[in-house]
């Protein structure tokens, strides 16, 4: 079936920013932006992509209780877009891809990967972490769009920011863990760093910056957590050398024949935007 012009029109036309929205990311690392996706958009995109988690879901049958720390935080699927070609249209729609490049002052912007991450009822925190420690990209030129595809009051486990915190040196070559989550608390503390969680409403999607330090609260609510998010980077990001397994695992899954201080420009990393 094909997506109706309405929709497609939509995830297309331009969200405005002014000076004051990009000046905040910057300062702040993060940006919560309200009305971003139409109600009737994320109506029709969230039972494909539901669907398309439980079907893939690589810890499927496996209870609760018996999966591990990161487990019980998320279910998580990558690469959504290779799956349905409905979902590559809001993967690819230019309305967030613009906003990414606006964000990050970029004169385009290409897709890094898109992923699924679903908190179960009674699902488990996710721990403070920065995403950027698992990437291996030469600058920080990149940003990740959250998406929750309902509405998503604190109880359900929306995502808790460290106001500035990317300009500051925590963590990060720290996998997400407990341990994170005891060595960035302690920092935040101790920094006098602003911790900020506030609800999103249906359409809200909020955008950080691959140093921002975040985590999210369990899921202390009957119904899943069901949140989409794409990463986007400047669409001249080079591959740097590797500085753990972690990001060598994301060189192999994302970055192709890519080679060390090479644009990442290979199939998987398509330029999703760029200014006329």
């Amino acid at each position: 079936m094909a997506t109706p012009q309405r929709i497609i029109k939509a995830i297309n036309e331009p969200y405005l920013l002014t000076s004051d929205d990009v000046q905040a990311f910057r300062e702040d690392g993060y940006i919560h932006l309200a009305g971003v996706l139409p109600d009737a958009v994320l109506e029709y995109y969230e039972p494909i992509i539901s669907k398309i988690t439980q079907e893939h879901d690589p810890a499927a049958g496996v209870a609760l209780e018996d999966k591990d720390l990161y487990g019980k935080a998320f279910i998580q699927l990558g690469n959504l877009w290779q799956h349905d070609a409905q979902v590559t249209e809001l993967v690819f729609c230019k309305r967030l891809a613009r906003l990414a490049s606006e964000l990050i002052g970029t004169q385009g912007v290409r897709l890094y990967h898109d992923q699924s991450l679903y908190k179960e009822p009674s699902g488990g925190i996710t721990p403070w972490h920065v995403d950027q420690q698992y990437w291996p990209m030469d600058s920080s030129k990149n940003v990740t769009a959250w998406i929750p595809l309902q509405s998503t009051p604190v109880e359900m486990g929306p995502l808790c920011f460290g106001r500035g915190s990317h300009l500051k040196y925590i963590a990060r070559d720290v996998k997400i863990s407990d341990e994170s989550e005891r060595i960035i608390a302690q920092a935040i503390k101790k920094e006098k760093i602003i911790e900020i969680q506030v609800p999103y409403a249906l359409g809200d999607v909020s955008f950080h910056s691959g140093w921002t330090l975040h985590r999210a609260g369990g899921n202390a609510t009957e119904q899943p957590r069901k949140a989409h998010t794409i990463i986007y980077m400047d669409e001249q990001m080079r591959l740097k050398k590797r500085r753990s397994q972690n990001q060598e695992n994301d060189r192999i899954s994302w970055c192709g024949d890519t080679a060390d201080g090479g644009v990442i420009d290979g199939p998987l990393t398509p330029i999703l935007y760029r200014a006329d």
